[in-house]
């Protein structure tokens, strides 16, 4: 989700989509051209790096790989598919490139990457259409498609606006989707103040409860992998007992895409709802900034990954954001937890041993609950970092 603060917003709407027999067919062959593009673009950069030949533009291998393909009989069949769809896998795969050398270079954020690789056959496919393509939704509510046709979509809501792209998806589990992008302006989503426009929380994650809010309110681990873990080691048993290649591997693979999809879905939906509460009842939310990749190797990985702290956190600020609330994360070092609420001195549990500390008293005599009093230390912290920003105004950082 890509946000512009002075003017618009581009967002996504994804929809299920239900192709005929012959339009899964014609899908399925555009999802192969796209994949043979991307890998004959890599072919190409990766044969003229070893010979020291210059490096190919996307001009020149989009004449190579694309225009003059066509007319080979060895290629002839890239022409049954959109040509925007070509385009874009070249892109894509260009566009790995282009985040690769940034990368190298440190002029991109986050871990470094490797170069990009080549695209195997699998059951999960995407290819994209742009407004080149003159895709279209018809008045009858059909997606209208170069060369594939009219597809059927189960529309729950209308799209803000004109799309300028569609990314037609093919899941591990043979369901279709179209996901559109769409701009519309930054205010769209933008809540009406809360009743209480005092109303703010800081927020502290957990494993053992997900989010301890203001005044002691605890969001539940919902465990949504833990719950179905058994059934998914059985199926993934199933699934070692199939001979390669057969019809029946074909069926256990597809029994546990099923049940990993369950998981994600559940625990997608869950998220959006707890966060769509949590910003609709606060006026500004605090939280801490969390190395999950560092706690996702510990002991507790498993669980780590279950909660899904960082969809969590990156879903809450763009919802945040969105409706025009106040997002602070405070620094991943900040002993919120060690921080005495009352009097601020670091009193609190240290070390593994204190992990298992659910209650301590500070030296000044004041009883906390570990979870309670991080949540107030998370909140004070935060909403002194809003006021150093100017992200509102004095008032509520009075209060």
């Amino acid at each position: 989700m890509v946000f512009d603060r002075c003017t618009s917003v581009q967002l996504r709407y994804r929809f299920r989509v239900y192709p005929t027999a012959p339009q899964r067919q014609s899908l399925a062959r555009a999802f192969g051209c796209a994949r043979v593009i991307y890998n004959d673009c890599i072919a190409a950069r990766q044969h003229a790096r070893k010979e020291g030949l210059p490096y190919p533009t996307a001009a020149v291998l989009s004449k190579r790989l694309i225009t003059d393909a066509k007319r080979t009989s060895a290629r002839d069949w890239l022409a049954e598919v959109s040509a925007v769809v070509l385009q874009q896998a070249l892109a894509d795969a260009d566009r790995a490139y282009r985040n690769f050398f940034a990368s190298v270079q440190g002029r991109r954020r986050g871990p470094r990457i490797g170069p990009p690789r080549f695209k195997r056959r699998a059951a999960a496919q995407s290819i994209r259409f742009t407004r080149n393509a003159h895709f279209r939704v018809r008045d009858n509510g059909r997606l209208r498609l170069p060369k594939i046709g009219d597809v059927k979509v189960a529309w729950s809501r209308e799209l803000p606006s004109e799309p300028s792209s569609v990314t037609l998806i093919k899941s591990s589990t043979g369901k279709y989707y179209a996901s559109f992008v769409v701009t519309v302006d930054d205010d769209v989503d933008r809540l009406e103040p809360p009743a209480d426009p005092q109303a703010e929380s800081g927020i502290d994650l957990g494993l053992k409860d997900f989010a301890v809010l203001r005044g002691g309110r605890v969001i539940e681990n919902p465990r949504f992998f833990a719950r179905l873990e058994r059934k998914l080691k059985k199926a993934h048993r199933e699934l070692s007992r199939k001979a390669e290649g057969s019809a029946n591997r074909a069926k256990a693979r597809l029994r546990v895409a099923k049940v990993h999809e369950k998981i994600r879905d559940s625990r997608s939906d869950w998220m959006d709802k707890q966060i769509k509460a949590i910003v609709g009842e606060n006026q500004a939310l605090y939280v801490e900034g969390l190395n999950v990749k560092g706690l996702a190797r510990g002991r507790a990985a498993k669980t780590v990954h279950d909660v899904a702290f960082g969809m969590f956190l990156t879903r809450l600020e763009s919802k945040a954001h969105r409706a025009g609330r106040v997002f602070v994360r405070i620094d991943r070092f900040f002993p919120s937890t060690r921080l005495c609420s009352a009097c601020g001195a670091l009193t609190g549990p240290t070390g593994l041993p204190g992990l298992n500390v659910r209650t301590w008293v500070c030296e000044c005599g004041a009883h906390h609950d570990r979870d309670a009093n991080a949540e107030v230390n998370i909140r004070l912290e935060g909403r002194r970092l809003a006021v150093e920003q100017g992200l509102f105004a004095a008032g509520l950082a009075e209060n």
